[in-house]
């Protein structure tokens, strides 16, 4: 035992013999004990009641004093308070460090009384930080990428990640790509005499780029009453996939756009910030709607590649025709399924590709989703809540283009 000194707390390294490795030497087993931080305790409980008050807010969709009481509920219940934080303090914490906000709404209609609780809504900031969070939990499995910016292709290019090849220099490019090792090797090697060393631009080498490009995304979310049925919560993970999606696109992938709309009964856009508060409702499902609505969002785009990433776990019910909706929830109406088929042909005819996620394990419902993505000649995945969102974001990064 040996002691280990700073300016703020002493360290202890306990060595115990813990049976022999491999190779007969003695395994040791290390313990590091610290000073107790009382204060780094509160602070680490206060950061995990804010996570935890962010996953009800996102449940609530976007009621603050509902997530609070539901968060009261459950730090009473587990003891996550500590000694020195109280349900209104913490509130108090929410409001100082811009998380919530008093309603405008609410106290320029004069609802604002001592009787009468002041009501509170989410800022921008507990948006981004429901962004982040979901971002860091669907990538938690993942290994670190080299992409910086843009998407890599399977073809070498200008304007992306340098590679280990080399390949001989063509005039106009860029010479922060000379691999100068090579090149002097080539010069020695094509020098008549060591006196006489001088490189011409026959010797010069520069390293493969890999090619990189944009992306236009029309993200398209199910809000149809199956995401919640039978008690089964869909509609939350799946809201985490679209959220890490909005995230990696506005932090890593700045040139690419991302729209994202719902779909149950109609198609709808809404805006980003809205997205963590979204929420079911008694709609059927409209795909051929929304596949309508991506086409005419990406037609607008000027982007190399443009593609439809569609979450869903119902067959299509739904269709408009004529301004009306007709609807059929028993099996799979040929009527409603030939015309969704036929908006994926149209998709395909206009260069779009169709990224299907199904969370539904109904053979018919799979055979619905092949029809479709042979239709589009897209990409289907068949995947359960817990790998929707590390699948979704892997294909995202690694532009794959394959069924699973």
């Amino acid at each position: 035992m040996y002691g280990m000194k700073n300016a703020c707390k002493t360290e202890r390294i306990l060595e115990v013999a813990h049976g022999c490795s491999g190779n007969g030497q003695e395994a040791m087993v290390r313990y590091r004990y610290t000073q107790f931080d009382e204060q780094a305790m509160q602070e680490a409980r206060e950061q995990q009641l804010k996570k935890l008050f962010l996953q009800l807010l996102m449940h609530t969709g976007g009621n603050v004093d509902k997530a609070l009481e539901w968060l009261k509920d459950l730090a009473d219940r587990y003891n996550l308070w500590g000694d020195d934080m109280t349900p209104e303090q913490f509130k108090e914490t929410l409001q100082e460090e811009g998380y919530i906000t008093p309603d405008k709404q609410q106290k320029s209609q004069g609802k604002t009384t001592e009787r009468q609780r002041m009501r509170f809504v989410p800022t921008p900031k507990a948006e981004r930080a429901i962004r982040t969070d979901a971002f860091h939990e669907m990538f938690a499995t993942l290994k670190q990428d080299s992409v910086k910016g843009d998407h890599i292709t399977p073809y070498s290019g200008a304007g992306g990640d340098r590679l280990p090849e080399t390949r001989p220099y063509i005039f106009g490019d860029d010479v922060l790509n000379i691999d100068y090792i090579h090149s002097f090797s080539n010069m020695i090697q094509h020098s008549p005499s060591q006196e006489d060393l001088s490189m011409t631009e026959d010797d010069l080498s520069v390293f493969e780029v890999e090619h990189t490009t944009s992306c236009a995304t029309v993200l398209a979310l199910d809000v149809s009453h199956s995401m919640i049925l039978y008690g089964e919560d869909r509609i939350t993970p799946a809201k985490k996939v679209a959220l890490a999606l909005t995230e990696l696109i506005q932090t890593r992938y700045r040139k690419d756009s991302l729209e994202i709309i719902l779909f149950g009964d109609d198609a709808m856009l809404i805006d980003a910030s809205e997205l963590p508060y979204v929420s079911v409702g008694p709609y059927h499902t409209n795909t051929k709607a929304a596949l309508e609505m991506g086409q005419q969002l990406l037609l607008r785009k000027k982007h190399a590649n443009k593609q439809i990433v569609m979450i869903t776990d119902g067959k299509p019910s739904a269709i408009t025709v004529g301004g009306k909706l007709y609807v059929n929830s028993f099996g799979l109406d040929a009527r409603i399924v030939n015309a969704t088929v036929d908006e994926a042909q149209s998709c395909r005819r206009k260069g779009i590709v169709i990224t299907t996620f199904m969370i539904a394990s109904d053979t018919y419902l799979q055979e619905f989703v092949e029809r479709l993505t042979q239709a589009n000649k897209g990409r289907a995945y068949y995947a359960d809540l817990e790998n929707l969102g590390r699948f979704l974001l892997v294909d995202y990064v690694k532009n794959r283009r394959k069924q699973v």
